[in-house]
C-alpha cells in the first residue's frame, strides 16, 4: 500500500492546482448580512440562502486547509505536543504569531506561535514578571484562557500546562483549544486574571495562516459496533493527526452505567497511549496518542473490558461461610459470615470494588419463608494481601430462624470482552 507520505504529496498536488478564494471570509460574512428581510422576499431570500449553504459546503469540502506541508518519516516519529515552540520551528513547523498584552502588574503575556490540525489547535505562550518578581504556584491560579474565536470559529479551552523558562520570573506555556476553521484570517484568544474576586479580560488578536497548519492524516466514517451487556456501542468516525487519534461514537443503550470500559487501539500491532474519554451522553469521544509509524497496514480497536451484568439464578447456601470465594459466571463473591444478633441475623458478603449488588432484591431463606433484607451497613475495605482489597457491606435479616440460603437477582460488575474490531485502511 501506499505511506501517508505518498498520499499526502499526492494531496499536496491537487491542492496545488486550485486557486483558494480571495478574501472569503469577508464575502461570506457580507453576503450573509445582507440577506433580503421583507416578507414579499422571503421565497427569494430562502432560496438565495440554500444557494449560498451549498456553495459554502462545496467550497469547505474542496478548499480545506491550502499548501500542504510535505512530511517525512521523522515528522510522524516526534511527539508535536511535547515540544516547546522553539522545538517545533526548528523542525520547519508551526505558524509564528509574537504577539502580546500587559497586566496590570506589568507581567507581558505573549502568544509565541501556534500549531492546528483537525483535532486540536495548540498555542505556546509565555509569560514574563517584571525584573525581579519571580512567579509563585499561588499565582498560576489566578490566570486561564477563556475560548478562541475567528470565522466560523468558537473554540473551547481544552486546558494549559508548562514550567519555569530561562527564570522563575518567566513561564513557557501550551494551551489546548478546540480544532478552528482553516477559512478564520484572524483568531481572538481572550486571556484573564482573577483581581479582586473579579474577572479581568484581555484579548489577544493575531492572524491565522491555514497554510501552516496540519492536516489529518486519516480521516473516515466508520460503520463498526460491539455488542454488551447494556447494549450496543456504535463507532461512528476515526480522525488520526500528528498530535493526536480520535475515534467517535455513541452509546444506544436503556439505562447509562456510571462505570464505563478500558479501550485499546492497535496500529500495525503497536499499541498506541490511551489519553482518556470524553463526550455527552450518549456520545463519546476516545483520545489516544498520535500515530506511532508513517505507514499503516492495520489499525485494531480492542474493547477490553466494560460494565456487564450477571444474572443469578440457583440461591447461594449459607451453611458453611468461609472467606473462600464463590464463582459466579465470570466474577466471585465472598460469603465471610452468618451471625446471630439480638434482632435477627447478620449476613456479611464481600465483593470486588466496582461489582454491585441489586441491593433492594436482596433475600434469604429462613424457616420456610423468604426474609428481604431490612438495613445494609457502609461499604469497607476487607484486604486479602498483596494490594488486593475487597469491599465488604453486612446485611441484617429480622429473623429468629437462622438463614439457609441467600437469594440475589443479579450484580454488574466490570466484564473482560477483549472484543477486537479491524478499521478500514485505505490501501
Amino acid at each position: 500500500m501506499k505511506t501517508i507520505e505518498e498520499k499526502l504529496k499526492e494531496h499536496k498536488q491537487t491542492l496545488e492546482m486550485l486557486q483558494a478564494p480571495t478574501a472569503l471570509e469577508n464575502r461570506l460574512r457580507d453576503a450573509l448580512h445582507n440577506v433580503p428581510d421583507k416578507k414579499k422576499n422571503k421565497k427569494k431570500a430562502t432560496s438565495w440562502i440554500a444557494s449560498a449553504a451549498a456553495v459554502l459546503i462545496l467550497v469547505i469540502g474542496v478548499y480545506q486547509y491550502p499548501a500542504l506541508a510535505y512530511y517525512g518519516e521523522k515528522f510522524f516519529k516526534t511527539n508535536w505536543s511535547s515540544l516547546s515552540f522553539s522545538e517545533v520551528t526548528e523542525q520547519g513547523y508551526g505558524q509564528k504569531v509574537d504577539e502580546s498584552i500587559t497586566l496590570r502588574d506589568g507581567t507581558v503575556v505573549t502568544i509565541n506561535g501556534v500549531m492546528a490540525d483537525d483535532n486540536v489547535f495548540l498555542m505556546y505562550y509565555t509569560m514574563d514578571r517584571p525584573v525581579g518578581i519571580e512567579f509563585t504556584d499561588e499565582d498560576f491560579r489566578r490566570y486561564g484562557f477563556d475560548k478562541l474565536k475567528g470565522f466560523l470559529t468558537d473554540s473551547k479551552s481544552q486546558g494549559n500546562g508548562g514550567g519555569d523558562g530561562k527564570n522563575k520570573s518567566q513561564f513557557v506555556g501550551q494551551a489546548r483549544f478546540e480544532p478552528v476553521s482553516p477559512f478564520s484570517r484572524t483568531l481572538t484568544v481572550t486571556f484573564y486574571e482573577w483581581i479582586n474576586d473579579e474577572r479581568v479580560f484581555y484579548p489577544i488578536s493575531f492572524k491565522f495562516e491555514a497554510n501552516k497548519a496540519m492536516k489529518s492524516i486519516i480521516k473516515q466514517e466508520l460503520d463498526q459496533s460491539i455488542e454488551v451487556d447494556y447494549g450496543t456501542i456504535h463507532y461512528d468516525s476515526i480522525s488520526a493527526s500528528p498530535t493526536s487519534t480520535l475515534i467517535k461514537g455513541r452509546y444506544e443503550f436503556e439505562d447509562y452505567p456510571r462505570t464505563y470500559g478500558q479501550y485499546k487501539l492497535y496500529v500495525n500491532g503497536i499499541e498506541v497511549q490511551y489519553k482518556g474519554k470524553s463526550g455527552r451522553m450518549p456520545e463519546f469521544e476516545l483520545e489516544f496518542d498520535m500515530l506511532p509509524t508513517d505507514r499503516i497496514n492495520s489499525i485494531e480497536l480492542v474493547l477490553e473490558n466494560f460494565l456487564g451484568y450477571q444474572k443469578i439464578e440457583e440461591p447461594i447456601s449459607l451453611a458453611s461461610p468461609s472467606d473462600r470465594s464463590i464463582k459466579i459466571g465470570d466474577e466471585k463473591l465472598w460469603i465471610r459470615s452468618v451471625t446471630k444478633t439480638r434482632t435477627g441475623y447478620d449476613v456479611v458478603i464481600a465483593r470486588r470494588e466496582f461489582t454491585k449488588l441489586k441491593w433492594d432484591t436482596i433475600t434469604v431463606t429462613a424457616g420456610g419463608k423468604v426474609i428481604p433484607v431490612s438495613s445494609i451497613s457502609e461499604s469497607r475495605p476487607w484486604d486479602l494481601g498483596n494490594n488486593n482489597i475487597m469491599r465488604e457491606n453486612t446485611f441484617s435479616f429480622n429473623t429468629m430462624d437462622k438463614p439457609e440460603s441467600l437469594l440475589l437477582e443479579g450484580f454488574t460488575y466490570i466484564k473482560t470482552y477483549n472484543k477486537r474490531i479491524s478499521l478500514p485502511v485505505e490501501k
